[in-house]
């Protein structure tokens, strides 16, 4: 069941985003007079599709059928991907038969640089479109909730933080210089702006302040966000409890707080999950609480750590909430996007190229956005779309870098046609889009073993 849920909702999230560049690229193409032969979901051979002339097929087309300015909507065998094929535009689509035939007013060739200039472009601006649609509903529904506290209140068993110096109830003033006001700020500091950095934390501890260093061999690999401190005020309460498992055995269900593990008080959901790992196999005293009264079992976390609970990690604490009109939503859903999508997509980049971050822990492939499709539909809706949205903006980044085969490298060689008003040669044009091609197809696939060999 759990490979289904990945499956489907990697299936429904690519389906999205492709859908709706593609559909950047058809629209623009025909609203500049172009003709939109193929309009394909998917790449490779052809699955089913329907057209005017033939209506619904199974397979391939009849290289006999002219379709003339109908388009034929497709479904193709591999769910990686999609095209459009405008007419007379040397694209993945690889035909080149047009070429020594004499431009029709319909093609992608006849028209002005700048008309294809909007159709090499539109899939990037309705990616970035998608993304401020969804940022700014979010924004004006749910607003934003700010974690108004920066002091520590668990710190993982044999992580980073447990050797540092670090001590629960400590108040983190600043990260490497950087002031931090919430813990949202803690964690974009921790796990975004300082990667494959060493760390300096200025702390407030009983009043005083102190300074804390961390080498960058001991800060550990922060993009598998394991540094080992969390907020305090989490209490440990029981989100979902999975059947013949021990903790249903044990009696325990959904909205009970769990209170000790082990003879050990709980103060954080962290903690509780720590102390499950450390007494596997162990048969131990747990404590809850249900509607005011306290219930106590005897329970044995089995081999692999667990009890069958999810812990919903509920916080207590203070927090500060900021409302968004119509109008002050669209500032701070464009500002969400500039830094969540783009500026940190490019400072984990400039990381990479520096050795500071390894390539196969930040960059991810089909698989890694399978499975965090299926994590954030876990959170739930809203979490969902977050997530489509972020998807979304580092699609369209990719996609407008002046590379062979990307919308970029198309801008690139339109921008050289404007400026010295002449056109790349389409032999030059189809050795460029074959070798940039290849090189996506050989960074596919080494992105795709870097995910399965990373799969834990």
């Amino acid at each position: 069941m759990e490979l289904f849920n990945t499956i489907f909702y990697f299936l429904i999230v690519i389906g999205i985003l492709v859908f709706i560049h593609e559909f950047g690229h058809f629209a623009a193409a025909r609203l500049m007079g172009m003709r939109a032969e193929i309009f394909a979901l998917g790449m490779g051979y052809r699955l089913f599709g329907y057209n005017k002339v033939t209506g619904f097929t199974f397979g391939k087309l009849s290289e006999d059928i002219v379709l003339g300015e109908h388009t034929d909507y497709r479904l193709c065998a591999f769910p990686i991907g999609g095209y459009v094929k405008v007419a007379g535009m040397i694209d993945e689509s690889m035909d080149k038969n047009f070429i020594d035939s004499e431009p029709q007013p319909w093609e992608y060739r006849s028209k002005p640089v700048w008309k294809r200039m909007v159709v090499i472009t539109a899939g990037v601006i309705m990616n970035f479109l998608l993304a401020f649609i969804i940022f700014y509903s979010i924004t004006l529904i749910k607003g934003k909730t700010i974690t108004d506290s920066t002091t520590i209140g668990y710190i993982s068993n044999g992580s980073p933080a447990k050797t540092s110096g670090l001590l629960p109830g400590d108040k983190i003033i600043s990260i490497n210089n950087h002031p931090v006001s919430s813990w949202e700020e803690v964690q974009s500091n921790l796990y975004f702006e300082n990667l494959g950095e060493a760390l300096s934390f200025v702390i407030d501890r009983n009043g005083a302040k102190q300074t804390i260093n961390v080498t960058k061999d001991k800060v550990g690999d922060l993009t598998e966000r394991n540094f080992g401190i969390a907020v305090g005020n989490i209490s440990a309460e029981i989100n979902d409890v999975v059947s013949d498992k021990p903790a249903s055995k044990c009696g325990l269900q959904k909205g009970d707080m769990i209170t000790e593990f082990a003879g050990t008080p709980i103060t954080h959901s962290q903690q509780l999950t720590d102390l499950i790992r450390f007494n596997a196999n162990r048969e131990v005293d747990v404590k809850w609480i249900r509607d005011g009264k306290t219930l106590d079992c005897k329970i044995t976390p089995s081999a692999d750590s667990t009890i069958g609970v999810i812990i919903a990690g509920k916080y207590t604490g203070p927090i500060k909430k900021e409302s968004y009109n119509v109008i002050t939503a669209a500032p701070k859903a464009i500002g969400d996007m500039y830094y969540l999508g783009v500026e940190l997509f490019f400072k984990t980049i400039v990381k990479i190229f520096k050795g500071e971050v390894a390539f196969k822990k930040a960059i991810g492939g089909p698989v890694k956005i399978a499975q965090a499709s299926a994590q954030s539909a876990e959170g739930g809706f809203l979490s969902f779309i977050g997530f489509l949205a972020l998807l979304s903006i580092s699609l369209a980044v990719i996609n407008i870098l002046p590379f062979p085969a990307l919308d970029g490298g198309h801008f690139i060689m339109l921008m050289y046609e404007g400026i010295v008003r002449k056109p790349v040669p389409h032999k030059v044009q189809i050795v460029i889009q074959n070798v940039g091609f290849a090189i996506l197809i050989l960074f596919m696939i080494f992105v795709l073993y870097n995910d399965i060999i990373s799969i834990k």
